[in-house]
């Protein structure tokens, strides 16, 4: 996977293997690959998130904090 990877094109990648492993038409072995990358990037796509999050709560502290 590459890390320089957005948010978005993760998640598009990710709906993407979700479909593939949902249609039932994979090999094992294409199916287990298919789950790893997936695997990797939910992970990819949750740190994105958990980030975001903070940098928003770091933000709304500080405007919080300026306006007292």
């Amino acid at each position: 996977m590459n890390r320089k990877m957005t948010y978005e094109e993760a998640l598009a990648r990710l709906q993407e293997i979700v479909a593939r492993l949902e249609s039932g038409e994979e090999p094992l072995d294409s199916s287990l690959k298919l789950f790893e990358e997936g695997a990797k990037l939910s992970s990819f796509c949750y740190e994105k998130l958990q980030k975001a999050e903070q940098k928003i709560t770091d933000i709304t502290k500080l405007e919080q904090a300026a306006d007292e």
